[in-house]
Formats: C-alpha cells, structure tokens, sequence
C-alpha cells in the first residue's frame, strides 16, 4: 500500500494502523531532532498533497480485508511532516468514524491550531497527541526551527483553544533536547503553559534515535526526573516519560511465522518512517525472533535496502 502501513505495535497505542498524509518532508518545522530529516518544503499551506479519495480506497480495502486478518487497535494519522497541512483531513477522520469501531488517533506538532477549520477538522477524533517542545522564543526557534508562518503564541493559543473545543483526549508530549530547551526556564515556562492547556497526559520524551542534527543530544534520566517534578507543580494529570533508559523490553505481542521476504518488506517499510534498533523492529512488529529479524536485516543491508547507523553508541536501521 502507498499510504497505510502496519499495523505495528505501539506502547502508547497498542496495534496501530498508520496512515501517512504527506510525502516528505513538507513541515511548519525542520526540528533538530527530527528523525525523517531536514524539511524539503517549509510552510503553513493546507492542501491536498495526496489523494483524499486515494487515502480512503486504503482504508477501505483494509476494513474489508480485516476479518482474519492482523488485529487493529488504533488508526494513527501521521505524516513524514506535519498531517493537518492535508487538507482532506477531517473527511479521512470522518470516513473512519463511519465505518470503523476502532477508534482515531492524529499525531501532529499541533502548530496549526490557531486555524479553526484545522481544530474542526480534528473533532471526530479520539485521541490528538499533538506536541510543545518549548514555551520560549529562543529554544522554540533553536530546537523546532519553526517556518517563517509559524508564531509562537499562536501556538500556544491553538492549544488552548482546542482543549476547550474537543471533546475527545489530549495528549500532549514534550521533547527535550539537551542544552537547547532543558533549563529551568525552559521547564518553567513549559510548566505554566501546560497548566493552561490541561491535557489529560503529559509525555515526556527525548533525542532516542539518530537526528537530523548531529548537535541534538539527549538529555539524562535525572533532567528527565527534574521536568516532571517541575511541570507537576501546577498539572495534576499523568506525566509519562516515554524514553526507556535502561533499554528493557515493555512491549509484549506474538506473531506467526511468516515467509522471510515478507517480513522483509515490513522491516523495510517501518524504516522508510523512522530509524530503530533490532530490539526496536522486533518488538514493534511482534515477530519475538531476534534470529529471524537479524537475519532479515542483514539480507536488506546487503541488497543495499537500508543502511547501518550510529547514535549514542547503539546501532539504528534506516
């Protein structure tokens, strides 16, 4: 399929079917973490940059071939850039909704917020796990390197303008970069902002897979712990940190054997979204046989399929 992928495992999510809504990278940001990599196209236009209709045909063909087949928790709308620049949006939700039980989920930097169609087009969906990296002038333009389009405060006043108009649940999740948005004037000022959005979730993340800017680190389990005291102050809701520090695998699942180049073809798929570890592609996929999926990753490096990277001393798959 040229826009559905998985469904792959997620510990946030659980079975989750994604839906890509851009080619990439066309972004309001070009953040210095950003696994994809740089934005090629900076803007705030929405528009139909793909096919509703064709997106839709997708989802269609897998609701009808669903009985037997891999289970469906959750669909995610994402994008290699930024999934409420698509201006089909809210009819692709819309259809979901219609003709599935399972419920919407919409990953985005919620940076088009301030636009009032975008919020509209966001109601039918269940969850929004939009994303507030920095409340401040200088770490918002120093780690999401926003388009020229993009204001902070208008960010800020999209947020909280949509928590008050949605109905379904707002998670909201803060990436820390070490150096560019983590002192405690960075945390402060995030601290009163997200009492004003009041989520029903705070996660909390940091640089764990290869970035776009080599400069962009990850921050200490200890800065990590610091935040989340620091915005508790004033939110009394959950606040998940969602980077594992010790590496231990939290997801469980199992999967049947498959034939060798299928599963190939899933590793290969997953990668062309984002980087992962061996761990990262076995549990993701469910496929609990690292000798399997090793040995499917050694046969796509070597067909020159994906390539080996380094980040912080682990080994990623892109």
């Amino acid at each position: 399929m040229k826009y559905l992928f998985g469904p792959v495992y997620s510990r946030r999510l659980g079975h989750s079917l994604g839906i890509d809504l851009l080619p990439p990278k066309i972004c309001t940001f070009n953040c210095v973490y950003c696994e994809v990599g740089p934005t090629t196209e900076a803007t705030c236009e929405r528009r139909e940059y793909v096919p509703t209709e064709e997106i839709i045909a997708e989802i269609d063909e897998v609701l009808a071939s669903q009985a037997g087949g891999k289970p469906i928790d959750v669909f995610t709308l994402t994008a290699m850039g930024e999934p409420t620049l698509h201006s089909g949006l809210g009819a692709i939700i819309d259809h979901i909704k219609a003709n599935s039980d399972k419920p919407v989920a919409v990953l985005t930097n919620g940076t088009l917020f301030f636009d009032p169609q975008v919020r509209r087009d966001l109601q039918n969906a269940d969850i929004v796990i939009p994303s507030l990296d920095s409340a401040r002038q200088e770490s918002f333009e120093r780690v999401n390197q926003p388009a020229v389009c993009i204001k902070l405060a208008e960010v800020i006043e999209g947020l909280i303008c949509f928590r008050k108009e949605f109905y379904g649940k707002i998670w909201l999740e803060i990436l820390l970069v070490r150096g560019m948005n983590d002192s405690l004037l960075d945390l402060q000022a995030l601290r009163d902002v997200v009492a004003r959005i009041n989520p029903e979730r705070i996660q909390l993340n940091t640089v764990a897979r290869p970035p776009m800017d080599s400069t962009a680190g990850p921050v200490t389990q200890a800065k990590m712990n610091e935040a989340q005291d620091i915005l508790s102050e004033q939110y009394q809701g959950q606040i998940d940190i969602l980077v594992d520090f010790q590496g231990t695998n939290m997801m469980k699942g199992s999967r049947k054997e498959e034939l060798l180049d299928e599963l190939a073809n899933d590793i290969e798929a997953m990668l062309q979204r984002r980087p992962c570890t061996i761990e990262e592609i076995d549990k993701a996929l469910d496929i609990r046989n690292r000798e399997r999926t090793k040995k499917c990753i050694d046969m796509l490096v070597s067909a020159g399929r994906i390539e080996k990277r380094i980040h912080n001393n682990r080994e990623f798959y892109q």
